[in-house]
């Protein structure tokens, strides 16, 4: 038998109306894919994420992370500052760490319109690649 993927779920609690739901898809749909949630953090806001992504990932019992977070349009470019910050993080530590994370987060440049209707989708997708990514042996 196939030994579970180990997950850890970062969420941003900023915009909780997203995020909170994005947070319970995930759970049920690693829970579905059969993947266990060995971990769930809440953090203040997307830019705090990697932070804690470096340290879940660093532990021998979590397999791979799952990054949710919803970084809205406002009146500055702030959402692109953050949302290129972030990923470009993300990325740096799925490399050094050599775990997958799976990018959950909305924006940038996204209305509440638009992140309200891609919300479970992108939870779900980044749940699946984080998933897959973690069972696959490159290298």
């Amino acid at each position: 038998m196939a030994k579970k993927v180990r997950l850890a779920l970062i969420c941003s609690e900023f915009n909780p109306e997203i995020t909170g739901k994005m947070l319970l898809s995930a759970a049920g749909h690693a829970k579905k894919l059969g993947a266990e949630v060995k971990k769930t953090v809440r953090v203040p806001g997307a830019y705090e994420i990697p932070f804690a992504a470096e340290r879940l990932l660093s532990r021998k019992d979590i397999d791979a992370a799952v990054a949710l977070g919803a970084v809205i349009k406002g009146e500055t470019k702030h959402d692109e500052v953050i949302t290129v910050a972030v990923c470009k993080s993300l990325l740096d530590i799925s490399i050094r760490r050599k775990k997958p994370v799976g990018l959950g987060i909305l924006g940038p440049a996204i209305t509440w319109g638009q992140a309200r209707a891609r919300m479970g989708v992108y939870s779900r997708r980044s749940v699946e690649a984080a998933i897959r990514m973690a069972k696959t042996k490159s290298g």
